[in-house]
């Protein structure tokens, strides 16, 4: 039986222009074979199991001959696999797609084409240049900047080009930049006409500049602008010093390395990325929940025996509901028992995991603040507590607790477990490319040191400069020497982020 064929269309770059038809094409297929401009965050959307195979094109360095593309989607397609052809922009923009339609169609292997943003239009958007406008232009014409160079002539009519009045937009054109804006003055277009040329676009290392016409090839030159690029020239460039919208987010251009549990750093790296920053995946630790183990299922058959019911994380409260949920129990099994929560997102996880509102939630995340927020409510001595927690955690809560009379059950709710830095992610770090290291733990700071290569460790762990969620993780940095550019008032992940754009609002 013979699969099928899903030519995607991904977007130009930023993974917020990808469509829902592409995720789902992504998410049903067995193979993905994806190009170079493609985002890699989309292929987190792939199966597990998915086969991901990279077929990229760049200036100069091509992984994989068109001819053997085409080739490789007919194998797979006919081993019985759906295949997902993941590409940078549309698929018939440029994109060669419809030259790998008609290899599939002329062999009866069955295709889809899902459309996808053009970066034709979505980069110059980006960089704040509409591609039409109703007093500046009123067409729009998109040019290929290299040419097949097997053809015996050119098909692009320069003369009509250099005529017209709307939007030219050059894909592919950084190396012949200077050859296309001379061919249109030499067929009679103004060099004073406005033109710019955007690198990288839509992602938070875009970079464009503006010009003319006469000048532009030697402004790209003079910043080193590099492929993939795109050329935009006619008078709605002049609109960019009013429109540039996406150059001017809070976070652009900075690179910030995440480090929290994959599980739990969606909501970092979204926040991050909506501000324009660079948010680098690494999650250097896992969560593994012990809500199965028999004893959080003691623990929650027992819990109505205690006084109190203590929460240090939000993982605690998830094991303890898979826990109750394994046992069938629910909310009324809390009937009697105060309940305390280290944190604003714990006391919410309480609410939507449990509906059960905390007692007492500490005005400083940690367990000493806690601890001093007990004492003023109650007398501790002859109160039981029930504290499920990380396998390795810090001691002072429970040590505290019982130094002053209090019955103390420590349960294992979770485990943190390692996980190895991206590739390449500590030669970055080396040549001094990324602004900040997000840490949101004590073991998120001493994962991410394990996770660097043994060899230059002490000499990678001097150039972090570490965003540290509260107090007891910025203990845990000094404790190993990493220097601390930020802390957030607040030990939350809004209050993190929101310290990380105030530190680079400073001068």
């Amino acid at each position: 039986m013979e699969g099928k064929v899903f030519l995607v269309g991904a977007g130009p770059g930023d993974p917020g222009l990808i469509t829902l038809n592409a995720i789902i094409c992504i998410a049903k297929s067995t193979v993905v074979v994806y190009d170079a401009l493609c985002n890699p965050s989309l292929l987190s959307y792939a199966r597990p199991a998915c086969e991901r195979i990279y077929v990229g094109k760049q200036a100069g360095k091509h992984s994989m001959k068109q001819d053997d593309i085409n080739a490789l989607l007919a194998e797979k397609a006919l081993e019985g696999k759906n295949v997902c052809r993941l590409k940078g922009g549309d698929p018939f923009v440029f994109g060669r797609g419809g030259e790998e339609a008609l290899y599939l169609q002329e062999r009866g292997i069955p295709f889809e084409v899902v459309p996808g943003v053009t970066s034709a239009v979505a980069v110059p958007a980006y960089a704040g240049i509409p591609v039409t406008h109703r007093n500046l232009a009123t067409s729009v014409r998109f040019i290929t900047g290299h040419e097949d160079p097997t053809k015996p002539e050119s098909q692009i009519d320069w003369g009509e080009l250099a005529a017209t009045t709307g939007t030219l937009v050059f894909l592919m054109g950084v190396k012949n930049l200077a050859a296309i804006a001379e061919r249109l003055v030499t067929f009679g277009k103004s060099g004073d006409t406005p033109a710019a040329l955007i690198a990288n676009g839509t992602l938070p290392s875009q970079k464009t500049v503006t010009g003319t016409l006469a000048t532009i090839a030697a402004k790209a030159e003079s910043e080193t602008l590099e492929p993939p690029a795109i050329l935009v020239v006619g008078e709605v460039v002049g609109l960019r010093d009013e429109l540039n919208w996406f150059e001017k987010r809070p976070l652009f251009g900075r690179r910030i390395v995440v480090t929290r549990a994959r599980a739990q750093n969606s909501d970092v790296l979204e926040k991050l990325q909506e501000l324009g920053a660079e948010a680098i995946e690494a999650p250097v630790i896992q969560i593994e929940y012990m809500g199965k183990s028999e004893p959080m299922r003691q623990a929650a058959r027992d819990v109505g025996r205690f006084d109190w019911l203590i929460f240090t994380s939000v993982n605690g409260v998830e094991s303890f509901s898979s826990a109750m949920a394994l046992e069938n129990l629910d909310s009324r099994v809390l009937a009697g028992v105060k309940v305390a929560a280290i944190g604003v997102p714990t006391a919410g996880r309480l609410i939507n995991g449990l509906a059960i509102k905390a007692d007492l939630v500490p005005r400083q995340f940690v367990a000493e603040a806690l601890l001093e927020e007990l004492e003023k409510t109650e007398p501790i001595r002859g109160q039981s507590f029930l504290i499920p927690r990380a396998e390795i955690a810090r001691p002072e809560l429970v040590e505290r607790l019982r130094a002053r009379g209090g019955e103390v059950c420590e349960v294992v709710a979770y485990k943190t477990l390692p996980e190895p830095l991206p590739e390449g992610l500590a030669d970055r770090l080396d040549r001094g490319e990324i602004d900040l290291v997000t840490f949101t733990s004590s073991s998120t700071v001493t994962n991410f040191l394990a996770a660097l290569p043994e060899d230059r460790r002490a000499e990678l762990a001097k150039k972090v400069k570490a965003a540290s969620i509260g107090p007891v993780t910025s203990d845990t940095l000094r404790e190993h020497g990493i220097e601390i550019a930020l802390e957030a008032e607040e030990s939350t992940i809004p209050g993190l982020v929101a310290a990380i754009v105030d530190h680079f609002r400073r001068p």
